[in-house]
């Protein structure tokens, strides 16, 4: 008996093999349809290629459920593109106001008229401005109405979009889901005839492995419909006292130079104002610094003033030098150069 049940379950280990090969070649093929695909899901056909591909009853059951319009949920079926490709929508904007509490409401009626929702939110003070920093989920077939329309609320510095195509990875998890849960039914069944306690240990072992694969896939595949489903925004505003310039580009040398003369007037205008903005709103500090460098400029002369006043009386009580007399010549020291000397 231990030796039929070992051999039972070894086919059924290299069936559930078998089953799994099979599954993924077909979802590989999946991951890169060819432009004839049709939107049906259940038989798609390439009348170019003259090949069909049937997708398993497990795998359709995992598809989500078409919605009003004809499209998959989880989906967003560009012109040209077949409906079963999964993409990741993502986006980053770097905008700024000199309106901010009226641009972050109009973010927030845009976001909520789209059907999206704040997955985080951040307000930062730390300067003289201030900056919100935003992730924003909001359903795919809206990205790109979103896209266009913040524009509208805030003045927009920088976008940059992207859209990771996940259809490989998305298709590849699910077959080896298809496997595992095929693998689960077998071994259940084997375990219902079990008779010995240690194929019955075995069994069991091998079912909580595979039941813990299945768990692991399953959320990986949530995690793939949740990111293709909603697309992502990263959304940075910033409160400023006047919207940047942006230059156009000039033709022409003498064009070039008047609009670089143009911007470095802006610029100096702008510099200047932010110069007594800044001197305004710390005019405190200023006051008490300009009022400790006047004291030590005072301090430092009156030091001098001191020690000269000090060398000058030095100078006024110290003894004066005594010059000193050669003798005075008498007549009968002084000789005569003429004469001879006796």
């Amino acid at each position: 008996m231990k030796k039929t049940l070992s051999i039972i379950l070894s086919v059924a280990l290299i069936l559930a093999l078998l089953c799994g090969c099979g599954g993924s070649s077909a979802k590989s093929d999946a991951a890169y349809p060819s432009a004839a695909y049709a939107d049906s899901g259940a038989a798609k056909a390439s009348g170019d290629a003259g090949w069909t591909y049937d997708m398993p009853a497990e795998a359709m059951a995992m598809e989500p459920k078409a919605q009003a319009d004809g499209n998959q949920s989880g989906n967003v079926t560009n012109s040209g593109l077949p409906a079963n490709v999964k993409l990741i929508y993502r986006a980053t904007i770097d905008m700024e106001s000199t309106e901010f509490d009226e641009a972050v409401a109009g973010l927030n009626d845009l976001v909520s008229r789209l059907g999206g929702y704040f997955e985080t939110s951040e307000l930062n003070n730390y300067s003289n401005y201030r900056h919100g920093n935003y992730t924003v989920r909001l359903p795919a077939e809206n990205f790109d109405t979103f896209c266009a329309a913040v524009g509208d609320l805030c003045q927009v510095n920088s976008l940059s979009r992207s859209a990771e195509d996940v259809s490989e990875r998305y298709y590849d998890t699910e077959s080896r889901l298809v496997t595992q849960q095929t693998k689960l039914a077998r071994l259940q069944d084997l375990l219902s005839q079990a008779e010995e306690m240690e194929d019955i240990i075995t069994l069991e072992s091998a079912i909580s492995e595979t039941e813990l694969a299945i768990e692991q896939l399953t959320g990986t595949l949530r995690k793939y419909d949740s990111l293709v489903s909603y697309a992502t925004v990263t959304l940075y505003l910033t409160e400023v006292y006047k919207l940047s310039t942006i230059e156009q580009p000039a033709i022409g040398f003498g064009a070039k130079l008047a609009a670089a003369f143009r911007s470095g007037a802006k610029r100096f205008v702008n510099g200047f104002q932010n110069f007594l903005l800044g001197i305004a709103r710390n005019w405190i500090g200023w006051l008490i610094f300009i009022l400790i460098v006047v004291a030590a400029v005072l301090i430092i002369l009156k030091v001098k003033r001191r020690r000269a006043a000090r060398a000058a009386a030095r100078t006024a009580f110290s003894p004066r030098p005594q010059p000193q007399t050669q003798p005075q010549q008498t007549p009968q020291n002084r000789q005569d150069p003429q004469e001879p000397r006796q």
